[in-house]
């Protein structure tokens, strides 16, 4: 196993340092251009002596966030946000800022790309309440609200107004599409993503949240332009309430199918955290009273390519209910009930809410449809309520205002129903996640396109830097390559992709790769979880551990059921780097291969345990956590899969 001065990521690490100090094409010179024409001549002679001469494929992953909401949206404002979008961009791009609060904060390293996805209902509904709107503050909730929020409940105000949104009861005034409030809302938040967007250094998209929430069940989608301003001006985003919107994801997907026809933007919807959609964020008979059907599989496919899998409203990769022999699939789980604790959650709809059972349950549709719907790629992001993409653990800011730092965050209660018991304290928000995109250069377009082809990854908040490749042509020495995303383009396909049918009776292999946060943890092991279909039509999943660190063996069975220990010392919220590898690379082969078998593949790679950010806020703070507070924690990355279909 190789150590850093050697590092087959060595490129990746310079790349990435040297991103911000790469100069813009727009100064690229007629001289350059010339020698660009000269180099090409001299390439097709012979072959070049640099190894990197040509390279077209991505050479670094860009992190970002998809999901962060402001102060224009209702329920964050109402909770006490106040930063704009132009200040959630600011933070994001390396700013210090003023938090919410009132504190200073700014992040350890700027991210690379952020989407502001405020509420497509009732957009701008917060300032429009507060600055005394008359027709709002004329009925009986809109002045209640108002006195709440000025009476310092703005938390309780907050919740009402989720569960009045959940339950379509909004009061007269409520801005919707064709008003003044709401279009310039849209407008303020479209010339934030124009003056902050600077192709090669930072990207700032255009986006919202489309926020289905009927009976508070979570169904949302976070919609990203791929295009400019003048593009998205030319449409208001699509809302939930009737009569102009709809609950309903197909109306959402018409919808973009017509803004892409007016505005020639291409779209796409991110749906994410199914784990409070009680049941209903992965159908597979019926979806709003209509059959799950080829149309419905083909259109979901063709719309929503990515899956938000990790937030701080908790990780929907796995439940240990449904992956009994996952002694990992225990992390970070919002389990509870719905997003507004109306509806306790039951063991029956939790196959519905997670990633895994939607890839397994996938492929079965696809067997039946021809198409499978839940084809979709991964990425974490946020969901923060403050306009701060901060989810480090050592710097988390909440997820709403009342979130953030403060001696009371510990002990606080989130959600409490008493009417179903459903609890959520403070301390079970959870610092995730980030979207990390393979993309080759850090633009709107590059970063949208490898959205699209699914070549991402999910992380909780670390940065690590990790490799998927399938075929049929790796070897054992591909592993010791210094250059194993060169192998792994020209020997298969990235994260996302999808094997060719197995020729000559060959198994896939993969080759897997992963490289530590610069200024994270070391890296515990690398695993494969695959899912397929038996003869019987059923699903199956299986976890194989493919690289360890530590020395430590993988069974015959394919796994290593030693941990590799821990360093962390809670009570000064600190661990060391002792145990863990920098970096792990290996090339496994599938040894169960059926070629007749639906499959899918995808990696998890998990980092050594360190401190999670409630054992930061009880240093810091000097005050004691909860019984059963969760203090420590293993960060975690989940790629897109690798698809195999029979031939």
């Amino acid at each position: 196993m190789k150590r850093f001065p050697t590092s087959p990521w060595l490129g990746v690490l310079v790349a990435a340092m040297s991103a911000a100090c790469a100069v813009p094409s727009a100064f690229a010179s007629d001289a350059g251009d010339l020698d660009k024409e000269k180099a090409a001549k001299v390439h097709a002679a012979k072959p070049a002596y640099s190894p990197y001469a040509g390279r077209t494929y991505p050479v670094r992953p860009y992190f970002g966030d998809t999901h962060l909401h402001t102060g224009f949206s209702m329920d964050a404002g109402a909770f006490g946000a106040r930063l704009t979008p132009k200040d959630a961009y600011r933070f994001a791009r390396g700013e210090e800022v003023t938090s919410n609060s009132g504190q200073p904060v700014k992040l350890s390293r700027p991210l690379d790309f952020l989407v502001v996805a405020d509420h497509s209902d009732g957009m701008g509904f917060f300032p429009q309440l507060m600055g005394g709107d008359a027709e709002l503050l004329a009925t009986p909730q809109g002045r209640k609200w108002y006195e709440e929020i000025r009476g310092g409940k703005g938390a309780e105000a907050a919740m009402d107004i989720i569960v009045s949104f959940g339950k379509g009861q909004m009061p007269k005034g409520f801005p919707v599409p064709g008003t003044t409030s709401y279009r310039n809302a849209w407008q303020e938040t479209i010339k934030a993503a124009e003056a902050y967007n600077d192709p090669g250094r930072f990207t700032a998209f255009i986006g919202y949240e489309w926020t289905s929430n009927t009976g508070g069940n979570n169904l949302h989608r976070n919609v990203i332009f791929r295009g400019n301003g003048a593009q998205a001006s030319l449409v208001e985003p699509f809302t939930t309430m009737p009569p102009l919107g709809s609950d309903n994801p197909v109306d959402l997907w018409k919808w973009m199918a017509a803004t892409e026809q007016k505005t020639g933007s291409e779209v796409l919807a991110i749906a994410h955290n199914g784990n409070v959609s009680n049941g209903r964020m992965f159908p597979v008979v019926e979806a709003f009273g209509k059959p799950v059907d080829r149309d419905y599989a083909r259109t979901r496919a063709r719309w929503e390519p990515l899956y938000e899998v990790t937030q701080t409203k908790g990780t929907g990769e796995a439940h240990p209910f449904l992956s009994p022999n996952d002694e990992f699939a225990n992390f970070e789980l919002w389990d509870k009930g719905n997003l507004d604790g109306t509806v306790a959650k039951t063991n029956d709809m939790l196959e519905f809410e997670y990633a895994r059972a939607a890839y397994r349950n996938g492929l079965s549709l696809e067997a039946k449809l021809g198409t499978n719907p839940f084809k979709f790629g991964l990425i974490g992001s946020s969901d923060a309520h403050t306009g701060l993409a901060a989810m480090e653990e050592d710097n988390f800011f909440g997820k709403t205002a009342p979130q953030e730092p403060s001696p009371e965050r510990l002990t606080a209660t989130f959600v409490n129903n008493a009417k179903t018991g459903v609890r959520i304290m403070d301390w079970e928000v959870g610092a995730a996640g980030y979207a990390a995109v393979w993309a080759t250069e850090n633009t709107r377009e590059a970063i949208f396109d490898a959205m699209k082809r699914r070549e991402t990854y999910a992380t909780t908040g670390s940065r690590m830097v990790v490799r998927f490749f399938g075929g049929y042509d790796f070897v054992g020495a591909d592993a010791g390559n210094r250059m194993p995303a060169s192998v792994g383009y020209s020997k298969g396909v990235p994260m996302g992709g999808e094997l060719p049918a197995a020729a000559n009776g060959k198994a896939p292999t993969f080759l897997v790769a992963a490289l530590k946060d610069p200024i994270g943890a070391n890296l515990d092991r690398i695993q494969v979880i695959k899912g397929w279909t038996t003869a019987d039509g059923k699903t199956q999943e299986r976890v194989y551990d493919v690289a360890v660190s530590g020395g430590r063996k993988i069974d015959a069975d394919g796994r290593s059921r030693t941990p590799v220990g821990s360093t962390v010392d809670v009570a000064n919220a600190t661990y060391t780097n002792t145990i863990g590898s920098p970096e792990l690379i290996a090339v496994w082969k599938d040894p169960a291969f059926d070629p007749k078998q639906r499959a899918f593949y995808y990696v998890r790679v998990l980092e050594i345990p360190t401190p999670r950010w409630t054992a930061y806020d009880a240093k810091r703070f000097g005050n004691k956590p909860l019984p059963g507070t969760s203090m420590t924690l293993q960060e975690r990355a989940y790629t897109s899969p690798i698809w195999y279909t029979p031939g």
